[in-house]
């Protein structure tokens, strides 16, 4: 299967999605704190290892 980068960043949206969702679910901590706090550093870590995996396989493609 080939991502692209739509295909990609709905994936991390729906993964992001159900964690918050779960999250919300268990009541673990107030809405807002997750919604404002929790959901974000969700998306932007998710991010951040998203683009070293893209860079990780472009190294391993070239030096292979």
């Amino acid at each position: 299967m080939e991502f692209d980068l739509p295909r990609a960043a709905a994936i991390l949206v729906l993964i992001v999605a159900i964690g918050a969702g779960g999250l919300i679910g268990a009541g673990m901590m107030p809405l807002q704190t997750t919604l404002m706090m929790v959901v974000p550093s969700m998306l932007v870590f998710g991010a951040v290892a998203f683009a070293i995996g893209v860079k990780h396989g472009e190294f391993r493609s070239a030096h292979a």
